[in-house]
């Protein structure tokens, strides 16, 4: 993508003139004014940015950027920013969705576009609910968990956004709390530096139909002693004093106290995001205490676009046919008088 020198943006610049509609308290709020913050970070020229949305509360998202985009279809968005991309590969090329836009309807698209390892960044604003259609259960909703469409409560266990993108082989997965807006600009800024699609999850509280439903992680009383915020390379510590930390005790990950039973740092797992195996991924995703956040997978794999470019290339070389008319006239032909 073609970066910018002569401008130095600011977030202003990537406000459109429509008025912002989602409900009062909405994390949707915070997302977007952390994409725009990051957006000038990147150094993109605002004419090379699109946003691609589905259907959903998260979906209005093209509307409030002063970028190009598109409002497109339930579930489709991963379909048409990969035509997007691949039509003109030098745009930077955002997926807006949300749960149920994209593992419902959307599932195909979304786990084949994470397969695919297209160049393009995904925000999945996870609320567990659906809220645009007023409050029914999504892929996301918790067992037991009453909504207008489960009045006794929610039948069907939950997809959990990790598993299933690390199932789905994406090499790029973060978390991050709706209500943390520097920590998710940064990720969005990395997340543009990685080649191949990345996967941002926001835990986005529903203040209407699902409020609270990851406080007990997101608050800001509880946060630091809930959530693990993991950066690659360093010790896997939390903690309001800082004492907590993970090791790997068999097949399972624990969590240990500095200083008690001799533990020190060095006995602390380092995390390594950019790691090819994604067992110990996958572990930190599916962990309940703490609940990892920050860039979990961050591995750099040859992208749909190389490999479609390779394959065209070598094609091209060990064809016969240099021209169209050298097809039309090979083998056996007959005129019309």
């Amino acid at each position: 993508m073609e970066t910018t020198a002569e401008k130095k943006y600011t977030y202003k610049d990537f406000e459109s003139d429509q008025e912002v509609r989602w409900c009062p308290g909405c994390d949707d709020y915070v997302i977007l004014r952390s994409v725009q913050k990051a957006l000038p970070e990147i150094g993109v020229k605002r004419e090379d940015v699109v946003f691609i949305s589905g259907i959903g509360c998260s979906s209005r998202f093209p509307y409030y950027m002063n970028t190009y985009g598109m409002h497109s279809i339930h579930g489709r968005a991963p379909a048409i920013a990969t035509g997007v991309k691949l039509a003109n590969p030098n745009l930077s090329v955002w997926v807006v969705t949300g749960d149920g836009d994209s593992m419902a309807i959307g599932g195909n698209h979304f786990i084949h576009v994470l397969r695919r390892n297209i160049d393009l960044n995904i925000i999945l604003f996870n609320n567990e609910i659906y809220g645009l259609t007023k409050g029914q259960f999504s892929p996301t909703s918790l067992v037991g968990q009453k909504t207008k469409s489960s009045p006794y409560g929610n039948t069907q266990p939950p997809f959990s956004a990790g598993e299933l993108a690390l199932g789905s082989q994406a090499r790029f997965f973060a978390r991050v709390g709706g209500n943390t807006p520097k920590e998710m600009s940064q990720i969005f800024i990395d997340s543009t530096k990685f080649k191949g699609t990345s996967l941002i999850e926001v835990m986005q509280n529903c203040p209407i139909f699902n409020d609270g439903c990851f406080t007990e992680f997101t608050d800001k009383q509880v946060r630091a002693d809930k959530q693990l915020f993991v950066e690659h390379g360093k010790p896997m510590i939390f903690g309001k004093e800082l004492n907590k930390g993970l090791v790997l005790n068999g097949l399972k990950l624990e969590v240990v106290t500095l200083g008690e039973n001799g533990i020190t740092e060095e006995d602390i797992l380092v995390h390594n995001a950019k790691d090819e195996d994604p067992t110990l991924h996958q572990m930190l995703v599916r962990l309940k205490y703490p609940l990892v956040t920050g860039i979990i997978r961050s591995f750099e794999d040859t992208t749909f676009e190389e490999r479609e470019a390779e394959q065209t290339s070598q094609v091209k070389a060990d064809s016969k046919f240099r021209k169209t008319d050298d097809l039309f006239f090979s083998g056996d032909i007959y005129q019309v008088f």
